[in-house]
């Protein structure tokens, strides 16, 4: 899905910041989204394993940098000598059940983009069914789990729920889905959080510094050298000028950028386009790793990934956070 242009609240040049008529028309849908959301996260009772779970969870619809911090926090646990793993929903993949995600074996198709593309880096697995996941993973040996985004799915225990909030776009134009990005309103998510994780340059929100978690200020950094020579970018990711500004920032020579909705399935056609445009410009094709996940073998070998980290300002309050489950983890 491509996020709608007045979401972004004025960030996008297209925005229709008020968008009156449209937000009227769709108010009615954010009112009984919200109370959908409202009445499960009330009545829930969240199963509980034996295992810590963390949750890195947001409160938007889109890209914020989520992936990468929950491979840096997996990193950071693998570090410690705990076998840590993520669990991902596998939003976009065919396999319906629980499954350890095998790059090489399985494709995006299967697992869905961002599993697989944590799986190149650290244990990964999916489950629709967080709790018959997260027992899966505790069978199997698995010492700690943590969960790519369900801040909102109450079915599973979490022993740390993180929020990860983009500082230059925290919440859009502040308005529920369909109206706006907004998963839930931002005091009832905040509320629920131990650890807010800021992403990128901006000022604390108000809303942050009234909750009584803790502010963990990161960023995403490429990892490696910029390719040189003229590049054409695409992405299909929750904000694709995010991407592209991280490419200009690192030193591209960009000269043409064509975006996408999240989870974009590549067409054969769109393909040909691409490589057409880069071809005019005597250039190659660039992505984001989540999206070169997406592409069939052949064609990953004729395009460019971006690889990016999430890098944390003070490792210490890191630390200090994940402390207790670490302790937890290893008894």
């Amino acid at each position: 899905m491509k996020a709608p242009h007045f979401w972004s609240a004025g960030l996008d040049p297209r925005s229709r910041e008020a968008a009156p008529l449209t937000r009227l028309l769709l108010t009615p849908l954010a009112f009984a989204y919200r109370l959908g959301v409202q009445r499960k996260l009330k009545r829930a009772l969240p199963a509980s394993v034996d295992i810590p779970v963390i949750c890195v969870g947001n409160l938007t619809v889109g890209g914020v940098g989520k992936t990468p911090v929950v491979a840096a926090i997996r990193g950071v646990l693998a570090a410690r000598g705990i076998r840590a793993a993520t669990l991902s929903r596998g939003y976009g993949g065919g396999i319906k059940g629980v499954a350890r995600v095998q790059p090489g074996t399985h494709t995006a198709a299967d697992v869905g983009d961002e599993p697989l593309m944590l799986a190149a880096s650290g244990e990964s697995w999916i489950g629709q069914d967080r709790v018959a996941a997260a027992r899966a993973m505790q069978a199997d040996g698995v010492q700690l789990i943590v969960m790519d985004d369900g801040h909102q799915n109450p079915s599973l225990h979490k022993d740390l729920s993180l929020i990860v909030i983009d500082a230059a776009a925290p919440f859009g134009n502040g308005h529920l889905l369909p109206n706006g990005p907004l998963r839930e309103p931002v005091a009832d998510g905040l509320a629920r959080a131990q650890g807010v994780i800021l992403m990128g340059e901006g000022e604390v929100p108000a809303p942050v510094m009234l909750a009584a978690a803790p502010v963990l200020r990161a960023s995403v950094e490429p990892v490696g050298a910029m390719p040189e020579g003229p590049l054409v970018a695409f992405a299909g990711i929750g904000r694709p000028l995010k991407f592209f500004d991280a490419l200009k920032a690192a030193g591209a020579d960009l000269r043409e950028a064509v975006g996408y909705g999240d989870h974009h399935v590549y067409s054969e056609g769109e393909l040909k386009f691409l490589h057409k445009l880069a071809s005019h410009h005597g250039a190659r094709l660039i992505t984001t790793t989540k999206d070169h996940v997406r592409l069939s073998q052949p064609e990953q070998q004729r395009v460019l990934a971006f690889p990016v980290a999430a890098r944390f300002e003070d490792a210490s309050a890191l630390d200090a956070l994940l402390a207790p489950i670490i302790t937890s983890a290893s008894a």
